[in-house]
C-alpha cells in the first residue's frame, strides 16, 4: 500500500462514519481516477432511501458505467471501507473498474455482526436450459451488445 492508498482508504472509512451518523449502515467508498484525482464518492443510504441496493460500491460502479469509457475505468481504483458484497462485485466487474482496495474483509465484517435472521434463498435450476438459451445465444458474440 502506498501513502495515497492509505489516505484514500481513510477517506472511505470517514464516509462510512458519515453513513452511520446519518442513520445508515456504516459503509463508504470513493473512486479515484488514473491520475490520482477523486472522481466520485458515496456512502451507504439503504435505510434513508429505503433501497436495499443503495450500497456505495454499487452506486459508484453504476456512475462509472455511465460516465467513464472502459479504458479510463480500467485505470481507476475504488477504495471502500469493507470488501464489496456479491451484488456490488458484479457491478464493479461490469463497469470495468481496475482495482478495489478495502479496509475490512467480509470475514472480519461477519465477525462483527449478529447472525443473519433472514432464511436462505433456495436456488433451483437450470430448469429449462434449451428454451432459456434461445434469447441469449449469439448475444455475447455480436457487435450489437454493450
Amino acid at each position: 500500500m502506498t501513502p495515497d492508498d492509505e489516505r484514500f482508504l481513510l477517506r472511505a472509512i470517514e464516509l462510512a462514519n458519515e453513513a452511520r451518523a446519518g442513520g445508515n449502515p456504516p459503509f463508504g467508498s470513493l473512486l479515484v481516477g488514473p491520475d490520482g484525482d477523486v472522481l466520485a464518492e458515496d456512502r451507504n443510504t439503504s435505510v434513508t432511501e429505503s433501497d436495499i441496493t443503495a450500497h456505495p460500491e454499487l452506486k459508484l460502479a453504476r456512475w462509472a458505467g455511465r460516465e467513464l469509457d472502459p479504458a479510463t475505468a480500467a485505470g481507476t481504483t475504488m477504495y471502500t471501507s469493507c470488501q464489496p458484497c456479491g451484488m456490488c462485485m458484479g457491478a464493479i466487474e461490469r463497469s470495468f473498474l481496475g482495482r478495489v482496495v478495502y479496509a475490512l474483509s467480509t470475514e472480519q465484517l461477519t465477525a462483527l455482526k449478529p447472525p443473519a435472521a433472514a432464511p436462505g434463498v433456495r436456488l433451483e435450476g437450470p430448469a429449462s436450459p434449451e428454451q432459456g438459451r434461445v434469447p441469449v445465444e449469439g448475444y455475447y458474440t455480436s457487435a450489437s451488445q454493450p
